[in-house]
Order: C-alpha cells, then sequence, then structure tokens
C-alpha cells in the first residue's frame, strides 16, 4: 500500500482537530492512505499542511530570489550564501540549492494540495467542502504560475508559448510517475483554470487563509503577466471594489504590524513557534534577527525618486554603512503575498494600456497612491512613469525580475530572455525522472 508522509499527529495540532480516534489505529508517522484521507478532519489538516509546505518558498525566498535574479542596480548582495550569490551574478550551475529546494517544495506542495482535491468526497457539509476546495485550487494556482515564471522562459501574449515550463500533475502522489514538461501555455492555463474554481467557491472572508479575493487578486497578477491588460484591469477591480480592503493611511503602516492591515489581501503567517521571515533574515541588522544586511540598497535605487517628500524614498536605515529596507524590521512579522496598493497599480498600468477608466482615471489612481506617501502628483502619465511607479511602491517585495521580463527590459545588461535569467531544472529531479528535459545553457 502506498504511504503518504503528512505526519497526521503533528497536522492536526496546528488544525486542532481531534484525530485520536484514527491515530490511535496506526500511530507511527508514516500512516496508510486510507488512514490518512478517511476523514474530512484528515482532509483539512492535509490542507493546513499544504499552506505549511507553502510557506518554506512564500517565507520571503521567492521574493527575495526575483530581487536578486531581477536586478539591475537596485541591490547590492553581501551575503555569504553561495547559492543565493550565484543567483545575483546569474551564474547557477544545474544543482543550484535554492532551484534545488523551491522545485521540490512545490511538488510536495502539490501532493498535498491534489491529495485533497481527490478526497473532497469526505466533506458533507457543502460550504466546508466548497471552501477547502477553494483553498486548495488557490494554492496549487499560485505555485504553477510561479513556477512557470521562475522555471520557463516569459509567457508571450502574441501566443506560441511552447517553451518548456514544469510537469502539471493533478493526482495524488506516486513514486513511480514520470511526465514530461509542459509548455508555458499549458501551465498558464492550469493555474488560470484552478485560480478561476477557487474564486467561484471561496467566501469573500476566510481569516487568515485565502478568500475568493486572494484568488481574483493573483488572477490580476497572472492576466497581467501574460499582458492581458483588460482581464487584468478587471479582476484588479472587483477586488478594490468588492474585497473590503483599503489603503493603510501611510506607506509605514502598511509594514509596521506584526498582523496583517487593511491592506493585506493574502499573507503568509509567521510566528515565533512556526516559520521563519526570509525577507527579515536577509535584509535586516542582526539587532533585528537579521544576517547584518544580506541584501542592501544601492544609492540607484534611491535615484529613481522624484521628490525627497517621498515616504517611499526615505522609508530605510543605515547600518555598518549599508542601506537597508524598512520593510524588514520585525522578524516574526508575515510575509506579504498580496497586497492593494499591487492591484491599484495593476488597474492603473492596464486602464492606461487599454485606453479605458474602469474605477480611476490612471493618473488620479497613481497620484492617489503617490499622495499616501507625500509624493507631489504628477502632470502626466506615460507608461514607464507607471513602470517606475511599481519600482517605487513595491520595491524588494518581489516583483522587478517579473515585470522586467513582460515588458522585455534588459536585466543586469542581460536580454530579458536570457536562459541564465530562469533557473535550472534540478538535476536530481532529472535523475529521478529522464523525461526531464534541461533548460538551455545548463
Amino acid at each position: 500500500m502506498k504511504n503518504i508522509k503528512y505526519i497526521i499527529i503533528l497536522l492536526c495540532s496546528f488544525y486542532m482537530v481531534s484525530c485520536e480516534s484514527e491515530l490511535d489505529i496506526e500511530p507511527q508517522q508514516s500512516v496508510s492512505e486510507g488512514v490518512a484521507t478517511e476523514t474530512a478532519d484528515n482532509i483539512e489538516a492535509i490542507l493546513v499542511g499544504a499552506y505549511t509546505t507553502g510557506r518554506a518558498n512564500y517565507d520571503g525566498d521567492i521574493a527575495n530570489i526575483s530581487v536578486l535574479f531581477g536586478n539591475t542596480d537596485q541591490v547590492e548582495w553581501n551575503g555569504t550564501f553561495a547559492n543565493l550569490r550565484d543567483v545575483y551574478f546569474k551564474q547557477m550551475i544545474n544543482n543550484n540549492g535554492s532551484a534545488n529546494t523551491i522545485y521540490g517544495n512545490y511538488y510536495l506542495l502539490f501532493g498535498n494540495v491534489n491529495t485533497v482535491l481527490d478526497n473532497l468526497d469526505k466533506f458533507s457539509d457543502s460550504d466546508r467542502k466548497n471552501r477547502v476546495e477553494g483553498e486548495a485550487k488557490f494554492l496549487r494556482g499560485l505555485g504553477y504560475f510561479d513556477m512557470a515564471r521562475l522555471f520557463g522562459q516569459q509567457y508571450n501574449s502574441a501566443g506560441g508559448n511552447t517553451q518548456e515550463a514544469v510537469p502539471i500533475v493533478l493526482d495524488p502522489p506516486n513514486v513511480t510517475r514520470q511526465v514530461p514538461r509542459n509548455t508555458a501555455e499549458e501551465v498558464y492555463t492550469q493555474a488560470i483554470s484552478d485560480l478561476t474554481d477557487a474564486y467561484a467557491v471561496l467566501p469573500g472572508d476566510n481569516g487568515n487563509r485565502a478568500d475568493k479575493y486572494a484568488a481574483q487578486a493573483l488572477l490580476a497578477r497572472v492576466y497581467l503577466q501574460q499582458g492581458n491588460y483588460s482581464a487584468a484591469r478587471d479582476a484588479a477591480h472587483d477586488v478594490i471594489e468588492n474585497s473590503g480592503h483599503s489603503l493603510m493611511p501611510t506607506f509605514s503602516a502598511v509594514f509596521d504590524s506584526d498582523n496583517n492591515t487593511a491592506e493585506t489581501i493574502f499573507s503568509w503567517i509567521i510566528t515565533t513557534q512556526e516559520g521563519v521571515n526570509r525577507h527579515v533574515q536577509h535584509f535586516a541588522t542582526q539587532a533585528l534577527g537579521g544576517r547584518g544586511g544580506d541584501i542592501s540598497i544601492t544609492p540607484a535605487y534611491l535615484s529613481k525618486f522624484d521628490s525627497p517628500l517621498d515616504e517611499r524614498g526615505n522609508f530605510y536605515y543605515t547600518d555598518a554603512g549599508l542601506t537597508l529596507s524598512s520593510k524588514y524590521v520585525r522578524q516574526f512579522a508575515n510575509t506579504e503575498q498580496v497586497r492593494l496598493a499591487e492591484m491599484h497599480l495593476i488597474r492603473a498600468e492596464s486602464n492606461f494600456r487599454e485606453g479605458t477608466s474602469l474605477g480611476l482615471d490612471p493618473l488620479v489612481e497613481i497620484n492617489t497612491l503617490r499622495a499616501r506617501s507625500s509624493a507631489p502628483a504628477l502632470g502626466a502619465l506615460t507608461l514607464d512613469l507607471i513602470l517606475n511607479e511599481r519600482e517605487l511602491e513595491l520595491g524588494f517585495e518581489g516583483f522587478v525580475l517579473h515585470d522586467y521580463k513582460r515588458t522585455q527590459r534588459d536585466i543586469g545588461g542581460m536580454p530579458y530572455n536570457d536562459n541564465k535569467l530562469i533557473f535550472p531544472i534540478p538535476q536530481s529531479a532529472r535523475d529521478r525522472n529522464p523525461l526531464l528535459t534541461q533548460n538551455p545553457d545548463y
């Protein structure tokens, strides 16, 4: 019989459900699949485990990778970790530790959520069943979208998109499975399908877990990456108008909190008992729980601000000669995946590109966002100014790599579609699955 190593005792303690009757049967760490998936409570415990597995990538690790990978002149790497140094210098080899860990964590996540989705018949309550299905599909859609961006070339809005991304696996774990890589088109289609399904069945409010507007916000991000601006605009507009989230009154208030703020659409929960905030680890001083400033801000980034009044351009501190972001100063702060400011930026850019003014005129929307940071209003708008606003507002949050790629800008002196700007497929995965082809130049 197949075994699923979910360590049910641990997951049940996370979710605070009573699993004692099942656990008394098979108390070992590796339990049979039948026991692991026997009840609705066990399935929901596996879902909680999926969140925990996802956090291993979204504890700041994925965002830091984008900051280092996408660096042109915004940051400097001062740390000693060889895997991140090689990302920063675009000199990875096919056993890079970051690529290996991220790839493996994603397929652990997919194993969990696919098991959940394969056992929805265990739920008799339709509302609970819908919520669990929606959360699982949200996590899977998020994972496949980011994998497509990290392990494959940029999506082409003109069509084609036969470039290889990653294998799509939609059923529970099977150690004998060997499947080839799917195309970028297929992976994006899967991510959009999952997130669309999640939006349809999730509640509008789901506490600290994914709700329907988290799914819609991610759809806005996916559509923007594709260059589908009308769809990106409409999804972002829905979130802005209907989610109940609002911009914080000041820029600093977005980050100066141990808990989610009104602006937070979805975050990964970090506590003193669970998780590590990798943003803080690599951006902060040792006194604040970091490593002393592995990643520091350059004068070139600060020169992108057009006014000394802009709070965002002054949102840093110095230590040992390094300029460090004040976004990451709380060791156990949650790691924000989506916040409302991004939705305003997506709607403004998409409206501008489409020649529309859904919700707000693009200039008004950009100036509204600038005003909360005390930046003076712009008199006119260009696409370059909008893209610059994304760097000013979302700096060091994990957007730069993907924004430069979708707008086909050079990255660190390399063309946006250079093979060294995507991860290698881990050699360990290829050893287990000979159907996996390697990315060029690795």
